[in-house]
């Protein structure tokens, strides 16, 4: 900030709060973190309502009330809803200030995933852009007032990577990436096939070795590009999608550096139980279709939105196992164990009839014969009904809210490849 005096004086529907101008470089809220870098009042005005030179005042036309709780968040770290307010309305407040539902509080953050997949209520474009996404446009639509022209390139390339529908370059490039993904995945489980092995002596296999080194070409290729153009590397090494890909690609390359280390042909090889087992991990190729695919990102961010319910999930059917392997099998084998049932012997082997009796799935391998046991198998499938839809609800309105979270970003997405291409 180039302008103004040392403290500057936040008015938020009323109520004043002053700062040091230094603090307000490195506010938690991204809003009032943004006046910092302003260097005329003409973009001061571009991040709040009004603005007083003299007494160096920035006011926001917002809900004082809500702005109060989202100080207590800035002091204390935690963030819960005003009383009496709809949590709509404060959401659209926390997103206005630079903040998200993970900012919330756990039961509220609960609350406002029920309250949206009730309403399938969304925010506007314009308030869900983040900073960095804002510096982003901007300089893709003047180059030349940044002097940036190769953060253009860079910014274009990445969305041409990351977004699959930001452009037609992108659409091309993800239905290339999900052709690669489709053919390997074919190769591999073909060559699993008993009349694939019996002709691999013939040209099949020297075909196959060809068109699984051509997609590992391309998804290594894709890799190391989309490494070089992304922000941040090393959020990059970190992202679960990333460290997939890798997991996929890397088994390639160590089957053939055995070959080269140690001269074996492919047959020996495949005969090795490590190196199956790293040949068979290229089934995490599918998983890349997680970037092209709205029905496995909304899989994927579910999950771990509902990391709780899934972890209290587990715990439920660990807790039933237990009582109900135990008690089967003392009603099985344990009172008579002259005539008792010999799939009962233990109660590691009675919790297999467990899990697989609450889950409803009954492969009739093992059942009980007595008839406590019996009575006690039909009390342990209404519990499994019991115990595993307790969890649903949870997990069905935050797998809504991801859907459409997803669907609302992608057609954002869409409408800016519209709008360029009838530019």
């Amino acid at each position: 900030m180039k302008f103004g005096k040392s403290i500057c004086i936040l008015n938020v529907g009323g109520t004043k709060y002053a700062f040091p101008r230094d603090v307000i470089k490195d506010f938690p809220l991204r809003r009032v973190s943004r006046l910092h870098s302003c260097v005329s009042e003409k973009e001061v005005l571009e991040v709040c309502d009004d603005y007083d030179r003299e007494r160096n005042e920035f006011f926001f036309d917002r809900h004082s009330e809500a702005f109060g709780f989202i100080m207590l968040y800035v002091k204390y770290g935690k963030l819960r809803f005003v009383p009496q307010m709809c949590e709509l309305s404060f959401y659209n407040e926390m997103i206005y200030w630079g903040l998200e539902s993970s900012h919330l509080e756990f039961c509220c953050q609960r609350r406002l995933d029920e309250r949206m997949s009730d309403t399938y209520t969304y925010f506007s474009e314009e308030d869900t852009k983040t900073e960095d996404e804002l510096r982003a446009e901007e300089e893709l639509e003047n180059p030349a007032a940044t002097g940036r022209g190769s953060a253009k390139w860079l910014e274009r390339m990445r969305r041409t990577f990351e977004e699959p529908t930001s452009s037609v370059a992108a659409q091309i490039l993800a239905s290339v990436s999900v052709i690669f993904v489709i053919v390997s995945m074919v190769i591999l489980c073909a060559s699993t096939l008993p009349d694939w092995k019996t002709a691999e002596n013939n040209s099949v296999e020297e075909h196959r070795l060809i068109i699984e080194a051509v997609c590992i070409g391309w998804f290594t290729a894709e890799c190391i590009v989309r490494f070089i153009v992304s922000k941040d590397k090393c959020e990059f090494v970190r992202r679960p999608l990333n460290i997939i890909d890798l997991l996929a690609i890397t088994p390639y390359y160590i089957s053939v550096l055995m070959t080269v280390l140690t001269g074996e042909n492919s047959q020996l090889q495949r005969a090795g139980v490590t190196l199956r087992v790293l040949r068979m991990m290229r089934i995490f190729w599918v998983i890349k279709l997680a970037r092209h695919f709205l029905g496995l990102q909304t899989l994927g961010l579910t999950l771990k939105r509902c990391y709780r319910e899934m972890v209290m999930l587990l715990v439920f059917i660990c807790v039933a196992m237990a009582i109900f392997g135990a008690l089967s099998q003392l009603l099985e084998h344990g009172l008579d164990l002259e005539m008792g049932n010999e799939d009962y012997a233990s109660i590691p082997a009675a919790c297999w009839w467990v899990i697989i009796s609450m889950t409803t799935v009954g492969y009739g391998d093992m059942y009980p014969i007595t008839m406590p046991g019996r009575v006690l198998g039909g009390v342990c499938v209404v519990s499994g009904i019991v115990l595993l839809a307790l969890p649903i609800t949870f997990i069905y309105h935050s797998f809504v809210q991801c859907y459409h979270e997803l669907k609302f970003r992608s057609a954002r997405c869409s409408r800016s490849l519209s709008a360029e291409f009838l530019n």
